[in-house]
């Protein structure tokens, strides 16, 4: 039996697709694929077997990386279900902590601002818009949306928005007030 099909990880990230060839329709789905065989190339045991296949890993890695410019390394930490819209220009760095159902789109940057320095930790339900960058030891809390080209360097709580550059965070009651008043005007 093939060993992706035994991958909860990789089901949940295919099923977040919701196409029926996954992998003919979307290029980002590569580096996903890519990252998730990495993962179970590092838990098996040592041997030849690993050797090979690791050295595979990186030769695929690097094509993924070169070719849909998303760099999603295997000791980043990814829950379940990443969705990536839009590909390209998608760098995590190695060190990152990603909850479950986690969206990216083209030009995120996930990292540390000095090197060596902290990176931040996801949680999960995360979505970035284009081109966010999330930089330094910062928490992002569940259910949190961040900006397309937002700035995010301190700590978002759960189900927060964070926007601009340097990112501000608007707190669910504000977005959700705003959504309300919005929905108000329309309807008059």
């Amino acid at each position: 039996m093939n060993r992706s099909s035994q991958d909860s990880d990789w089901q949940a990230d295919v099923q977040r697709y919701a196409l029926r060839r996954p992998f003919l329709k979307e290029q980002s789905i590569w580096a996903v694929w890519a990252y998730r065989f990495g993962r179970r190339v590092d838990r098996m045991s040592a041997g030849l077997e690993k050797k090979v296949l690791t050295s595979f890993y990186w030769l695929w890695f690097r094509l993924i990386e070169t070719a849909v410019g998303i760099s999603l390394p295997k000791a980043a930490l990814i829950g379940p279900g990443l969705r990536i819209w839009h590909f390209g220009g998608i760098f995590l760095h190695p060190g990152v902590r990603m909850g479950a159902n986690c969206t990216l789109r083209q030009g995120v940057t996930i990292g540390n601002r000095v090197a060596d320095g902290p990176v931040p930790v996801i949680g999960d339900d995360v979505d970035f818009g284009a081109y966010a960058q999330v930089l330094g030891g910062v928490r992002i809390g569940n259910g949190c949306h961040i900006g397309a080209m937002s700035v995010v360097l301190c700590d978002v709580p759960d189900g927060a928005t964070a926007v601009g550059v340097p990112a501000r965070v608007i707190p669910k009651s504000a977005v959700v007030q705003q959504a309300q008043v919005t929905a108000e005007n329309e309807a008059a």
